[in-house]
C-alpha cells in the first residue's frame, strides 16, 4: 500500500513539471520621439501543438510594459504542428497604435525584439486542414464581429439609398426618384416640410462708442429688404441711416450709435417658406391705459417668444428693459408703464420651428474689438473699456475676453487690472524687463451675477490663473474696463494693444 501511494505521488509529480519550455522575450522599448514606451501588448494565438508535443490551447495574454521595460515567456513557435505564430497588438494613449507577428525560437537565454518579430512577406503558414471547414467559434471574435454587423432587411434591394429599420436591418428606401429621404428613413417631396428662418431681437456686434459705424450680424439677411433695424426703437431707414452689405452694417455719419444707444435687428434668413407660419400684425394688448396698470394680454401666445415685437407710441420696447413676456402676458417695468392716451400695438409669429428662434440671441457675438489707449502715468487709469448693453446678457449665456498689453521702455516695471462692473476680475505686476503680456477672461452668466475665471502671462511674468465670483448686476448693462498703470512715472508707457469681448449663448 505504502509503495503504491508513493508510486501515485511520483506520478503526479512529474505530471506537473511536465509543462513546455518556454522562451524569455526581453527588450526596452522606445517611442519614435526617443521617450520610453508605456503601454499594453495584447499577445492572441491559435491551437497548436509545440516540439515537445505538448498541447496549447487557443488563448491570448496581455503584458503590460512600463517604462520601456518588456518581459514575457512564451511558448516556442519554431518546429510547432501546424507553424504558428503570435499575433501581437501594441496599446498605449488608451488606442491601438500598430500590430505585428511573432514566431518565437526556441532559447535558453532572453531574446530581444528583432530576434522574434517577423516581416508580413517572409510569413508563411501552412495550411494544414486538408481542406476542411473550421468552425466560426473557432476564429477569435469571428462570432462577435459576424453578430454587430447589419443584416439585410425584407425590403432591401440593390442599387437604392439603404434605411435602418427598427430591427436594425437594412432596408431600401420606398418613394419616387426626385423624392427626400428623411431622417426616420421616410421620403417625400424635396422642401415639402422647408419653410423660412427667421433671427429676432439681434443685437449687432461693434462698439458702440459714438465714432464706429461699422457693425455686423450674425448672419445673411435673405432677403435683403427683411431686414427691420431699431436705434434705440427708432426704425432706421436703409440707404438714409445706414448702408447693407451681406451682413455688414454701415451707419451715415449723422446716425452714427451714440454711448449707451441700443440696435436690435430683425431678417429672415431664407425665403418666403411653405405657408407653414403664420403671423400676428397691429395686435392692440388688452389692459387697462391709466398710467398705473402694467400688465396687459396679447391675443395670442408668441411663438417663439422672441418673434415678438411691442411697439409704444411708434417706438419698439425691448424685452428685458422695458417689460417682460410669458405666455401672453405683458409687464412692463414701472419706468416703461404706458400712460392715458398711449398707443400699444404688437407683431409675432404664431409658429415656427427653427433654431434660429429658439432664444433672443442665438449666434456668437463680438460685442467690442479694437485698440486701447496708452499712458506713462503711475496712477491707475482706464486703456479702454467695453458697455454690454442691458438685456444683451442671459443666465447660461458665457462671456470670453482677451487682451494684450504691451510695455515700451525698461525703466518701470507695472501693474494692470481687470474690472466686471464693479469687481476687480484680476490684478497682476509685471517687470520692468517684460515687453509683452496677455490674457484671457471668461464669466459664467448665473440668474444673479456670474463666475468668473482668469488666467494671464507675459514673456517674463508668470502663468497664472485665478477663479471668483461677481454679484454684479448685468440686466441694466455693464462694462469691462482694462486698467493699467506704470510703477514710477519714468518715460516707460504702457498700451492696451488689442481686446476683444465676445457673447457665447
Amino acid at each position: 500500500m505504502i509503495t503504491r501511494t508513493i508510486f501515485a505521488a511520483v506520478l503526479l509529480a512529474s505530471s506537473a513539471l511536465a509543462r513546455p519550455p518556454l522562451t524569455t522575450i526581453q527588450d526596452v522599448l522606445y517611442k519614435a520621439d526617443g521617450t520610453r514606451f508605456n503601454g499594453t501588448l495584447a499577445i492572441v494565438w491559435s491551437s497548436f501543438q509545440a516540439a515537445d508535443s505538448s498541447a496549447i490551447a487557443t488563448q491570448s495574454t496581455s503584458v503590460k510594459v512600463v517604462d520601456g521595460n518588456l518581459r514575457v515567456q512564451l511558448v516556442p513557435t519554431t518546429g510547432s504542428t501546424p507553424p504558428m505564430v503570435y499575433s501581437v497588438t501594441y496599446n498605449s494613449d488608451g488606442r491601438n497604435q500598430f500590430h505585428e507577428t511573432w514566431a518565437v525560437p526556441v532559447s535558453a537565454q532572453p531574446v530581444r525584439l528583432r530576434d522574434v518579430r517577423v516581416a508580413a512577406s517572409t510569413l508563411s503558414v501552412s495550411d494544414t486542414s486538408g481542406g476542411s471547414s473550421v468552425d466560426e467559434s473557432d476564429v477569435v471574435g469571428l462570432t462577435a464581429d459576424l453578430a454587430a454587423r447589419p443584416i439585410k432587411g425584407p425590403a432591401y434591394a440593390a442599387g437604392s439609398v439603404a434605411v435602418v429599420n427598427q430591427t436594425g436591418g437594412l432596408d431600401s428606401a420606398s418613394g419616387n426618384a426626385t423624392d427626400c429621404v428623411h431622417v426616420d428613413g421616410s421620403s417625400g417631396p424635396c422642401g415639402s416640410s422647408l419653410g423660412a428662418s427667421f433671427v429676432d431681437a439681434e443685437s449687432p456686434s461693434g462698439i458702440v462708442d459714438g465714432a464706429n459705424t461699422q457693425f455686423t450680424l450674425s448672419a445673411l439677411p435673405n432677403p435683403s429688404s427683411s431686414l427691420a433695424l431699431y436705434r434705440n426703437g427708432m426704425l432706421q431707414k436703409v440707404g438714409q441711416d445706414y448702408a447693407l452689405d451681406g451682413q455688414i452694417l454701415v451707419f451715415v455719419s449723422a446716425a452714427t450709435p451714440q454711448p449707451g444707444d441700443t440696435l436690435l435687428a430683425w431678417y429672415r434668413l431664407s425665403g418666403a417658406g411653405d405657408g407653414a407660419f403664420s403671423f400676428v400684425d397691429s395686435d392692440s394688448p388688452a389692459g387697462t391705459m391709466d398710467g398705473a396698470n402694467a400688465q396687459f394680454t396679447l391675443s395670442a401666445a408668441p411663438n417663439p417668444a422672441s418673434s415678438l415685437a411691442v411697439f409704444r407710441n411708434g417706438l419698439l420696447q425691448k424685452v428685458g428693459q422695458d417689460y417682460t413676456v410669458s405666455g401672453q402676458a405683458l409687464a412692463f417695468v414701472s419706468a416703461a408703464t404706458p400712460q392715458p392716451g398711449d398707443t400699444l400695438l404688437a407683431s409675432y409669429r404664431l409658429s415656427g420651428n427653427d433654431s434660429n428662434s429658439s432664444q433672443l440671441y442665438p449666434s456668437p457675438q463680438i460685442v467690442c474689438g479694437g485698440t486701447g489707449m496708452a499712458t506713462g502715468a503711475a496712477v491707475l487709469s482706464s486703456l479702454g473699456t467695453c458697455f454690454i448693453p442691458a438685456g444683451l446678457l442671459l443666465p447660461g449665456d458665457r462671456v470670453e475676453v482677451r487682451f494684450d498689453l504691451a510695455h515700451q521702455g525698461a525703466v518701470s516695471g507695472f501693474s494692470f487690472e481687470i474690472h466686471w462692473g464693479g469687481t476687480v476680475l484680476s490684478h497682476r505686476d509685471a517687470l520692468a524687463s517684460d515687453p509683452l503680456v496677455t490674457g484671457r477672461a471668461d464669466a459664467g452668466i448665473l440668474t444673479t451675477g456670474a463666475q468668473l475665471s482668469f488666467q494671464s502671462w507675459g514673456a517674463i511674468l508668470p502663468f497664472t490663473v485665478g477663479v471668483g465670483t461677481a454679484a454684479d448686476a448685468y440686466n441694466s448693462g455693464l462694462t469691462i474696463d482694462f486698467q493699467g498703470n506704470l510703477a514710477s512715472a519714468a518715460g516707460d508707457t504702457l498700451t492696451l494693444s488689442n481686446f476683444t469681448v465676445v457673447r457665447l449663448p
